[in-house]
Protein backbone atom coordinates (compact mmCIF):
# COMPACT_ATOMS: atom_id res chain seq x y z
CA UNK A 1 0.00 0.00 0.00
CA UNK A 2 1.27 3.35 -0.68
CA UNK A 3 2.26 5.58 2.01
CA UNK A 4 1.47 9.26 0.96
CA UNK A 5 1.16 12.03 3.45
CA UNK A 6 1.13 15.85 3.38
CA UNK A 7 2.19 18.42 6.16
CA UNK A 8 3.25 21.70 5.94
CA UNK A 9 7.19 22.39 5.25
CA UNK A 10 7.30 24.31 8.09
CA UNK A 11 6.76 21.18 10.55
CA UNK A 12 9.48 19.56 12.11
CA UNK A 13 10.94 16.23 10.22
CA UNK A 14 10.17 13.51 11.74
CA UNK A 15 11.21 9.68 11.37
CA UNK A 16 8.21 8.50 10.22
CA UNK A 17 8.25 10.81 7.21
CA UNK A 18 10.20 9.19 4.90
CA UNK A 19 11.22 10.99 1.78
CA UNK A 20 10.23 14.23 2.43
CA UNK A 21 9.11 15.95 -1.00
CA UNK A 22 8.83 19.99 -1.68
CA UNK A 23 6.24 20.08 -3.96
CA UNK A 24 6.05 23.98 -4.31
CA UNK A 25 7.38 25.89 -7.05
CA UNK A 26 8.23 28.88 -5.27
CA UNK A 27 10.41 27.89 -1.36
CA UNK A 28 8.93 28.68 1.43
CA UNK A 29 9.63 31.80 2.77
CA UNK A 30 11.72 31.96 5.78
CA UNK A 31 12.58 28.25 5.78
CA UNK A 32 16.42 26.81 5.98
CA UNK A 33 17.31 24.22 3.89
CA UNK A 34 19.10 22.33 7.08
CA UNK A 35 15.18 22.80 9.03
CA UNK A 36 13.39 21.71 5.40
CA UNK A 37 15.26 18.53 5.31
CA UNK A 38 14.54 17.70 2.14
CA UNK A 39 14.92 14.27 0.30
CA UNK A 40 13.81 16.31 -3.05
CA UNK A 41 12.48 19.64 -4.07
CA UNK A 42 9.77 18.50 -7.07
CA UNK A 43 9.26 21.70 -8.63
CA UNK A 44 7.95 20.39 -11.97
CA UNK A 45 5.17 18.49 -10.29
CA UNK A 46 3.42 22.08 -8.59
CA UNK A 47 0.98 23.88 -10.30
CA UNK A 48 1.70 25.96 -13.11
CA UNK A 49 2.39 29.88 -12.01
CA UNK A 50 -0.60 30.74 -14.20
CA UNK A 51 -2.97 28.10 -12.62
CA UNK A 52 -1.49 29.26 -8.42
CA UNK A 53 -1.79 32.56 -9.37
CA UNK A 54 -5.26 32.53 -10.86
CA UNK A 55 -6.26 29.94 -7.85
CA UNK A 56 -4.94 32.61 -5.44
CA UNK A 57 -6.10 30.03 -2.29
CA UNK A 58 -9.42 31.04 -2.57
CA UNK A 59 -11.46 28.47 -1.11
CA UNK A 60 -14.38 29.29 -3.45
CA UNK A 61 -11.78 28.54 -6.82
CA UNK A 62 -10.72 25.52 -5.15
CA UNK A 63 -12.86 22.73 -7.11
CA UNK A 64 -12.07 24.30 -10.19
CA UNK A 65 -8.31 24.52 -8.92
CA UNK A 66 -8.70 21.01 -8.55
CA UNK A 67 -9.94 20.17 -12.41
CA UNK A 68 -7.55 22.23 -13.82
CA UNK A 69 -4.60 20.77 -11.47
CA UNK A 70 -5.55 17.59 -12.28
CA UNK A 71 -4.91 18.16 -15.80
CA UNK A 72 -1.50 18.95 -15.80
CA UNK A 73 -0.61 16.38 -13.76
CA UNK A 74 -2.06 14.03 -16.08
CA UNK A 75 0.15 15.81 -18.55
CA UNK A 76 3.04 15.67 -16.26
CA UNK A 77 3.56 11.61 -16.06
CA UNK A 78 7.44 11.49 -15.48
CA UNK A 79 6.79 14.20 -12.39
CA UNK A 80 4.59 11.58 -10.68
CA UNK A 81 6.50 8.37 -11.58
CA UNK A 82 9.47 10.33 -9.76
CA UNK A 83 7.19 10.07 -6.47
CA UNK A 84 6.02 6.46 -7.15
CA UNK A 85 9.63 5.67 -7.85
CA UNK A 86 10.27 6.68 -4.29
CA UNK A 87 6.99 5.09 -3.02
CA UNK A 88 8.77 1.33 -4.33
CA UNK A 89 11.13 2.43 -0.93
CA UNK A 90 9.78 4.33 1.90
CA UNK A 91 6.60 6.40 2.93
CA UNK A 92 6.82 9.90 1.01
CA UNK A 93 5.55 13.24 2.80
CA UNK A 94 4.99 16.02 -0.12
CA UNK A 95 5.68 19.37 1.85
CA UNK A 96 4.04 22.52 0.94
CA UNK A 97 3.73 26.03 2.49
CA UNK A 98 0.28 27.01 2.10
CA UNK A 99 -1.08 28.33 5.10
CA UNK A 100 -4.72 26.57 4.49
CA UNK A 101 -4.14 23.42 5.19
CA UNK A 102 -7.83 22.06 2.92
CA UNK A 103 -7.79 24.11 -0.09
CA UNK A 104 -4.04 23.71 -1.70
CA UNK A 105 -2.36 21.64 -4.01
CA UNK A 106 -0.75 19.26 -1.42
CA UNK A 107 -4.45 17.83 -0.72
CA UNK A 108 -5.24 17.56 -4.72
CA UNK A 109 -1.40 16.30 -5.44
CA UNK A 110 -1.60 13.37 -2.69
CA UNK A 111 -5.39 12.58 -3.90
CA UNK A 112 -4.43 12.51 -7.25
CA UNK A 113 -1.29 9.97 -6.41
CA UNK A 114 -3.38 7.40 -4.50
CA UNK A 115 -5.79 6.99 -7.22
CA UNK A 116 -3.24 6.74 -10.27
CA UNK A 117 -1.15 4.59 -8.07
CA UNK A 118 -3.70 2.24 -7.32
CA UNK A 119 -4.38 1.54 -10.59
CA UNK A 120 -0.79 0.92 -12.51
CA UNK A 121 -2.88 -0.50 -15.56
CA UNK A 122 -3.93 2.66 -16.50
CA UNK A 123 -0.49 4.61 -16.16
CA UNK A 124 0.92 1.71 -18.36
CA UNK A 125 -1.84 1.92 -20.97
CA UNK A 126 -1.31 6.05 -21.03
CA UNK A 127 2.56 5.66 -21.83
CA UNK A 128 2.07 2.96 -24.41
CA UNK A 129 -0.06 5.58 -26.87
Amino acid sequence: MTKIKIKRAYEPAEETDGARVLVDRLWPRGLSKKRAALTLWLKEIAPTSELRTWFGHDPEKFEEFRMRYRVELSANPAAVQTVASLLKHEPVTLLYAAHDEIHNHAVVLAEYLREVLAKPEKVKSKRKR
